[in-house]
């Protein structure tokens, strides 16, 4: 199960933030790329560049149906789930199946076709943690009744299901826990940190902060985070693996240096902290700098909010 050629490659949810980023690198590594998505909070924004690529073809498609795909596969990437905070009270339903139906689905597409299965798992398994940083052995502290637990459960649901098909059906697979990840096609109404504090920003409005900004999260570029991905699902670790910026800082701090980087004149504003909201949240990433070839962020917080404040003032308008 070690290092395959991978060439032809299915990644659903592939209109998405980081799902786009992975096609685009995906067709420079010399892949062919099929990209899945039902635009639910995809967006044909996000690809647009990519469409007369020869090796790159895009299906509007639900991946909780019955998943066909002709030809030969060499890899599946499942990316395909609503994300976003605000995204847990609008659309709880479809996001636990994409979470269980969409994996299934999946994961058996990766069986008939012999192919890696790689799951885009998320740190939200471990929900409000008791431990910082978070290793992979932590089981996690998630509330599975709560507004989260829709998020929340479908990724912990999702990783039993791939683990079983690794363990029964001797499925190649590869879990990623991705941390806090930001960059240029996020979705601007998306309801986390950046997207929220770079509109407001923008447009001169005061910066909506929940609590008293000390919960703290670890923010990573998404071209950091896509080698981290790339480089897991060419080696020989099945996982789960945390990929995701080691460097915590507090949402007041990010809230401030948001401020800095677009040069805002707002101010900054308090609210109520939501429900389950993680008071902590950052990666041990000694067992991917192990495993992936000593993986490591190279783009600094500043550095990357930058790119992404031109995507933000572009986008806004």
């Amino acid at each position: 199960m070690g290092d395959v050629a991978i060439r032809r490659v299915l990644v659903t949810g592939g209109a998405g933030f980081i799902g786009s980023h992975l096609c685009e690198r995906l067709l420079d590594d010399g892949c062919s790329v099929l990209c899945y998505d039902n635009l639910l909070t995809g967006s044909m924004d996000n690809i647009q560049h990519l469409l007369g690529h020869p090796a790159f073809d895009f299906e509007h498609y639900d991946v909780t149906q019955y998943l066909y795909v002709p030809g030969d596969l060499d890899a599946v990437l499942h990316f395909a789930s609503p994300a976003s905070p605000a995204d847990f009270e609008r659309l709880p339903i479809q996001i636990l199946k994409v979470g269980s139906l969409g994996t299934h689905k999946a994961l058996g597409l990766a069986k008939a076709k012999g192919a890696r299965f790689l799951l885009a798992s998320t740190s939200e398994c471990y929900g409000d943690p008791e431990v910082n940083p978070q290793h992979e052995g932590y089981w996690g502290n998630v509330n599975p009744i709560g507004i989260r637990g829709v998020y929340d459960e479908a990724k912990r649901f999702a990783e039993a299901m791939t683990m079983a098909y690794h363990r029964h059906h001797q499925v190649d697979v590869r879990i990623v826990r991705i941390f806090n990840t930001f960059g240029p096609r996020m979705q601007l109404n998306d309801g986390r940190a950046i997207p929220n504090f770079m509109r407001q920003a923008i447009r001169g409005e005061p910066l909506t902060v929940f609590g008293d900004g000390a919960q703290t999260r670890s923010f990573c570029y998404v071209d950091d985070l896509v080698e981290g991905i790339l480089r897991l699902l060419r080696c020989d670790h099945v996982g789960p693996v945390n990929i995701g910026n080691p460097n915590e800082m507090t949402l007041l701090e990010m809230a401030q240096t948001i401020l800095s980087v677009t040069g805002s004149a707002s101010g900054i504003e308090y609210r109520e902290l939501p429900p389950d909201d993680p008071k902590v949240r950052r990666p041990d990433i000694s067992l991917a700098q192990r495993v992936l070839d000593a993986w490591a962020p190279t783009v600094s917080v500043e550095d990357g909010l930058r790119r992404t404040a031109d995507y933000f003032k572009g986008a806004l308008g």
